[in-house]
């Protein structure tokens, strides 16, 4: 575990259209779109408790809490330099969430003896046996899988409480393996695919499954998240959907 980030190591960058201030290192894993996404695909009413593994600084829980407000925020995140910037976004945002520094696979006690409405994440994508790693610590810990995929399902699950829901985002590639894990632990299965552009092949998909849920399995039609087959101005391409989602805060309905 590495130390606190100083404020030199930092930047603040808008998201929701400047609904939220975020602080994320000049130099390790920076949040982008996806735990935005995540955030908005989530159907939470006021009252209702969420767990996010693997939260890092925090971006998908508050982005939820910024758009439902009255929820019970929780996360869960290994990197104690993480969970401390995770802190500090929900004190600067003034949303209310609580953050444990801990390992998914030996979850605290605080966490362990309870079940949440919702659990969400947004996993390692990559496989090093696959890829390289990053050099970054903080980077790799977000990017490159250490805890099998399988296993951030079946945490997420016995997490879980009856009826709640599991979701999270991941690469295409991975559905496989997801959908056999979700097929073990969950039910009513729902998977959307994220399109870049007309044309293309789904890169992301976010996948929702209900705590002895018995509904049909669900392949949603795909959301585009620019306009036309190729950028072609030196401007915003995201469709109304997305920018709708990513600027306003709008939900990502299924």
């Amino acid at each position: 575990m590495s130390d606190a980030f100083s404020d030199a190591e930092l930047s603040c960058n808008a998201f929701l259209g400047g609904r939220l201030q975020i602080l994320q290192p000049l130099n390790g894993y920076r949040a982008g779109v996806d735990p935005v996404l995540l955030a908005a695909s989530i159907v939470a009413t006021p009252g209702q408790s969420v767990l996010e593994l693997g939260c890092g600084a925090g971006v998908a829980t508050l982005c939820l809490g910024a758009r439902i407000s009255g929820l019970e925020l929780n996360g869960l995140e290994i990197q104690s330099n993480y969970a401390d910037l995770a802190r500090r976004n929900s004190e600067r945002n003034k949303i209310e969430m609580n953050v444990v520094e801990g390992d998914l696979s030996k979850i605290p006690d605080i966490f362990r003896l309870r079940q949440f409405d919702h659990v969400i994440a947004n996993p390692p994508y990559f496989l090093r046996s696959k890829s390289v790693s990053a050099r970054d610590t903080g980077r790799e810990t977000a990017l490159g899988e250490a805890t099998p995929l399988s296993e951030w399902i079946k945490i997420a699950a016995k997490r879980c409480a009856p009826k709640g829901q599991v979701s999270m985002i991941h690469r295409v590639e991975r559905l496989p393996e997801i959908l056999a894990g979700y097929s073990a632990h969950l039910g009513s299965v729902q998977v959307q695919p994220l399109i870049a552009r007309r044309g293309r092949s789904a890169q992301l998909v976010i996948v929702r499954g209900v705590k002895n849920g018995r509904a049909d399995f669900r392949l949603m039609d795909g959301i585009k998240m620019h306009r036309g087959k190729a950028h072609e101005e030196d401007s915003e391409s995201y469709t109304k959907t997305i920018r709708s989602v990513l600027r306003d805060g709008a939900d990502l309905a299924f």
